[in-house]
């Protein structure tokens, strides 16, 4: 079983540091090999590119653009009426992804309208979302780059984001049928909204294409107290062979740095390093 490849999300992590250039070097000094990121948009992407070159770093993913989150955006995917938007924002999403070679792009759904009653206008956004993601297949194919969609838990996190359970990800990518888009499965959400996690890993992760991590509830460090065994669910994934990234997308309890022992004795229980 080969040992589980971790990425630092650097809009959670290195947050000390303001910048994502600084950022990144400081993953690469802790040992990651690899990053995550939201929205990178305000950054400069020559600078992004060359400190990608100077450290060595693979950019595992990015988020497409939010949106106008001073108006309450959190994504467009699934928003009736913004197509146009989604669209040009997967455009720019693209050209960074490109730039940087990164090859997954997290197609955010958004929000259920303000208002707005969720069974009411559930079918509505869902067809929004496939023919959204529909399009995007079409776009990231050409590309080489796989599009993933993140089921985020709406008892916690954001009550009124649209898509919230693996069960629904999984309805919508039947719909889609493209193997360009697929899951991102963050244990994080999946764990308040549904539990079940060992079945629900074992019957989605053929169909996933990223996976995140944090505990829960306070989202802090997967050795931090709360309800999830990572030994176990680590073990799981070796057992399933998962090969691709997990993002660490957490909050550290104090420095970045400091919270990093748990990673580091993953790796030297397989005689791993750097990280």
């Amino acid at each position: 079983m080969a040992p589980l490849k971790f990425c630092a999300n650097i809009s959670w992590l290195f947050t000390e540091l303001p910048e994502f250039t600084q950022r990144m070097r400081a993953a690469a000094r802790a040992g990651f090999r690899a990053v995550e990121a939201a929205w990178i948009y305000s950054a400069d992407l020559k600078e992004l590119k060359a400190v990608k070159d100077e450290t060595g770093l693979e950019f595992a993913l990015i988020n497409t653009p939010p949106g106008d989150l001073n108006a309450g955006d959190l994504g467009l995917g699934a928003v009736p009426g913004r197509e146009q938007e989604f669209r040009q924002g997967l455009d720019l999403a693209v050209r960074f992804a490109k730039a940087l070679d990164c090859r997954r792009i997290h197609l955010m759904a958004g929000r259920v309208p303000a208002g707005a009653d969720r069974s009411a206008v559930a079918m509505e956004m869902e067809d929004t979302f496939v023919q959204n993601l529909k399009h995007a297949a079409g776009v990231l194919s050409k590309e080489g780059i796989l599009g993933l969609i993140e089921p985020i838990n709406t008892r916690i996190t954001d009550p009124r984001y649209f898509l919230d359970s693996p069960n629904q990800a999984a309805v919508i990518l039947q719909r889609v049928s493209h193997p360009s888009i697929r899951m991102q499965m963050d244990i994080y959400h999946w764990q308040i909204m549904d539990g079940n996690l060992t079945q629900n890993i074992r019957k989605y992760l053929p169909m996933t294409g990223h996976i995140q991590i944090a505990q829960v509830p306070d989202r802090h460090e997967p050795d931090s107290d709360g309800e999830l065994s990572f030994s176990y669910l680590f073990k799981l994934l070796e057992e399933l062979d998962y090969q691709d990234y997990i993002g660490c997308e957490y909050k550290p309890q104090g420095s970045t740095e400091a919270g990093l022992d748990w990673v580091t004795r993953y790796w030297n229980s397989h005689n791993r390093g750097p990280i």
